[in-house]
């Protein structure tokens, strides 16, 4: 800033902000132990202030509203507690850096333009009338990211506010001392944001609260759309921009929308770890993180074994050319289809006709209900009503037939064998049991317990129960019903309905995907598509691909098992899901608004959906007036040597424009053999550390070349060099080998290429990842092979990169 009085003034403002900072810190504290030692206290004295007393219903009922009392103290402490605390943590976060940005706007019809301070949280004077520092998510705050000096609106609830913006002026503060003042007509200045991006990778992604951009702000903000699909360039920022749009709409609904209410399907589960900061940061509970496959392993349960992604991945890249490959490419490509879509629903249609399948249910070696009763009753119902309602009536019919052969079974010898012999824990067990004398506090069945124990007490006295015969009986229905539990659980699973079978069925050369669907969409290898999956599902496992068709056979079959709790669901690495996919989370989540974050370039898997463009089904997946396409085509990742190199690789990138930041030319090592490209790749390694770089990772095309790498460097000598698998559960920093398609969303100070030849990357499906693997660079890129160098080369300009000679 030009002016000394300015700085000045700066800093003199600074300083009372965090003065005030600091009282308000010193206030709450003795308020926040104070209220969090109330609460233990009366955890402690709980019972002390209770008297336990059943011996009549009034003593009962006062024993439950005194309990219910001590709970409502207890719950309004930890209120208290808990909002005091909120407030502390966000003082103190606040404390080394209170804001980051400013405006001055003046509102049409007002006389004089208000200082609007930014900054990750908001603060408010004593007396609660003037802000000090606005939340960056509050309305006003968008000025900031949206705007330039001059003409500028800004949205609330009760509509647009109009003015004029006055002045634009960002700020690095640390640790209460004000080290730089921008005054900029741009949403971020250049040098803010060049300092952020010159900074090291770390092991956690970090809040840009600091540095939205404007196309990045209206992803965050975005509260209309059904469905918002952000295609962006990597290392445009769209997987921390979704993160900031969690927090804001965490704040902005506050009132109605909790943490656990959204949900984050990330690309791996070392992806995880590396977010997960990033919300707390900005004072806010991290919402649920999961894999697809987390969800689709716990929705499956213990039906099939279940193939992991990854290893269907490894699967692709390494068996090329072997006679079973091609089919199941094409497999994966046809089940993930809009096509394959339709035939499960014509398929689940017919059912209602027939085909059917079910399991009969058996107590021991005996068949209680076979299945062909199941399919009689089943067709029997009329069949104008919908297929899932026919199978939840067959499952009512079921659960009172068991109801009936329960009852009829308690006269059987092998229950009267079973008395005989009960064992004393046993019948000890049962005999709690049969008493209700479990010791579990539910207040209303503990009081249903001592009227039934009263009632058999005045029975004994009067003479009229027979109390051994009746225990016996008793007994005899507990052993029972220990037995038909299992069943009954069964049934109320719908594990009588033969799902495996009806999938497999699916996949009948009899059952012709041609008869399911048009001519024209049957794949050409269907037959041995058909036969792959038959006999996976023979072994009782299920390909990966078939995963989600399975599940959303078995909803269209039993009904869809929803949930309607979570209001917001993210997708990251969303390229990489296929419609049957989305079609299954639009189900899943039927009151959800989903974000889909992902870049069409980065497409490394077979079932890929395209994002934008007018051919996207994912465009129509809630109707085009619900859905809205923001691209970002800025890479913020990569110095500008970088992205230039990797825009080459790949046709399709040819719009993405780098930011400003230069750095050194990727550059091409070549050598002999493995053997010597280890050796150099060890020196260079060595170099790269010295130099300062803390993150750095030798990227392989598959899990056996990273074990292979891992090996070669490890005997030259390469220290604390981390191996990273699918097992792996955090990310970290330091040096380590990892496969391209584990190291998708995250990135590196320097990435290392381990084998750029034309032996590894040679097909052309095999494009998108080696552009994938070279754009997690920060500032160093790095590419060895031994022998030729990939085709995908070809196309690079020799002006773009630097050769590092021959190694011999």
């Amino acid at each position: 800033m030009r002016h000394e009085r300015e700085w000045n003034e700066e800093q003199a403002r600074l300083d009372r902000v965090a003065q005030k900072l600091r009282e308000r810190i010193a206030e709450l504290e003795p308020e926040v132990a104070g209220l969090h030692g109330q609460a233990g206290d009366i955890r402690k004295r709980f019972w002390e202030e209770v008297t336990v007393n059943t011996a009549t219903d009034e003593d009962f009922e006062e024993t439950f509203y005194s309990i219910r009392q001590q709970e409502a103290l207890l719950s309004e402490r930890e209120r208290s507690h808990r909002l005091r605390l909120q407030q502390w943590k966000s003082m103190t976060r606040l404390l080394p850096s209170p804001y980051f940005g400013r405006v001055d706007f003046r509102e049409h019809g007002v006389g004089s333009a208000e200082p609007v301070y930014i900054g990750v949280s908001s603060f408010v004077d004593a007396e609660g009338m003037d802000f000090l520092v606005y939340d960056w998510r509050t309305p006003i705050a968008s000025l900031y990211y949206d705007h330039s000096p001059g003409p500028a609106s800004y949205d609330t609830p009760d509509g647009a506010v109009r003015g004029d913006m006055e002045l634009k002026r960002q700020y690095q503060i640390r640790q209460g001392r004000l080290l730089n003042v921008f005054d900029t007509s741009l949403t971020i200045g250049d040098e803010l944001l060049q300092q952020a991006l010159g900074q090291g990778a770390d092991s956690q992604m970090k809040s840009i609260v600091a540095t939205i951009q404007k196309e990045q702000n209206a992803i965050i903000r975005d509260d209309r759309s059904r469905m918002l699909i952000v295609q962006g360039a990597a290392g445009s920022g769209k997987t921390s921009a979704a993160l900031q749009r969690v927090a804001y709409l965490l704040y902005k609904n506050r009132d109605r929308l909790k943490a656990d209410q959204i949900v984050l399907f990330s690309p791996n589960p070392m992806f995880n770890s590396y977010v997960s900061t990033v919300l707390p940061e900005l004072g806010e509970e991290n919402m649920q993180q999961a894999t697809f496959q987390e969800y689709l392993e716990q929705g499956i349960g213990s039906i099939l074994s279940l193939e992991d992604p990854f290893d269907a991945i490894e699967y692709v890249l390494q068996m090329a050319g072997s006679p079973e490959h091609d089919a199941r490419v094409e497999g994966i490509r046809c089940k993930a289809s809009g096509a394959f879509l339709q035939a499960l629903r014509d398929y689940a249609e017919g059912l209602g006709q027939s085909g059917m399948r079910f399991s009969g249910i058996r107590l021991g070696d005996r068949e209680l209900i076979p299945a062909s009763r199941m399919a009689e009753r089943f067709y029997g119902y009329d069949r104008s009503i919908r297929l899932a309602n026919r199978v939840a009536m067959l499952q009512e019919w079921l659960l009172q037939e068991l109801a009936g052969l329960e009852r009829k079974e308690r006269g059987a010898d092998w229950v009267s064998e079973e008395l005989d012999y009960l064992d004393n824990d046993r019948y000890d067990a049962v005999h709690r049991e049969l008493h209700k004398e479990r010791g579990v506090f539910d207040f209303a069945e503990q009081y249903e317990r001592i009227q039934e124990f009263v009632q058999n007490k005045r029975r004994r006295d009067e003479g009229d129960f027979d109390y051994a015969e009746r225990e016996q009986e008793l007994l005899a229905g507990a052993i029972v019903r220990e037995r038909f539990e299992p069943l009954r659980r069964s049934v109320r699973r719908m594990q009588f309905v033969d799902m495996a079978g009806l999938y497999a069925q699916l996949f009948d050369p009899e059952q012709a995907y041609a008869a399911l669907a048009e001519q024209a969409a049957a794949p050409r290898l269907w037959p041995d598509i058909c036969d792959q999956t038959r006999e996976k599902l023979a072994r009782g496992e299920l390909f990966s691909e078939d995963a989600t068709p399975f599940l959303y056979l078995r909803e269209l079959v039993e009904g869809m098992r929803t949930n309607t709790q979570v209001r917001h669901v993210f997708v990251d690495e969303g390229q990489d899901y296929s419609m049957v996919q989305y079609e299954y989370l639009r189900k899943l989540f039927p009151r959800a608004r989903m974000t889909v974050l992902g870049d069409f370039g980065q497409a490394i898997f077979a079932q890929a959906t395209e994002l934008d463009g007018e051919d996207s089904p994912l465009m129509r997946l809630y109707g085009e007036a619900d859905t809205r396409l923001i691209r970002l085509v800025r890479s913020y990742r990569s110095t500008r040597e970088i992205v230039e190199f990797t825009k080459a690789l790949l046709p399709s990138a040819k719009e993405i424009v780098p930011f400003a930041r230069s750095g050194k030319k990727p550059l091409l090592i070549q050598a002999d053999d493995s053997a010597r490209l280890a050796a150099r790749m060890a020196e260079e390694l060595a170099a790269l550390q010295a130099e300062g770089f803390a993150s750095i990772a030798v990227i392989t095309k598959t899990a056996a070349e990273s074990r292979e790498a891992h090996e070669l460097l490890t005997k030259q000598g390469c220290p604390s060099l981390r191996l990273v698998t699918k097992e792996t559960p955090t990310f970290e920093n330091g040096t380590q080998v990892i496969p391209a398609y584990l190291a998708k969303g995250v990135e590196f100070d320097a990435v290392l290429i381990y084998d750029a030849s034309s032996r590894t990357y040679q097909r052309e499906s095999e494009r998108k990842l080696f552009y994938t693997a070279c754009t997690r660079a920060m500032h160093r890129l790095q590419l060895y092979a031994a022998g030729e160098w990939t085709p995908f080369l070809q196309g690079v300009e020799p002006s773009l990169v630097e050769e590092g000679g021959q190694t011999r």
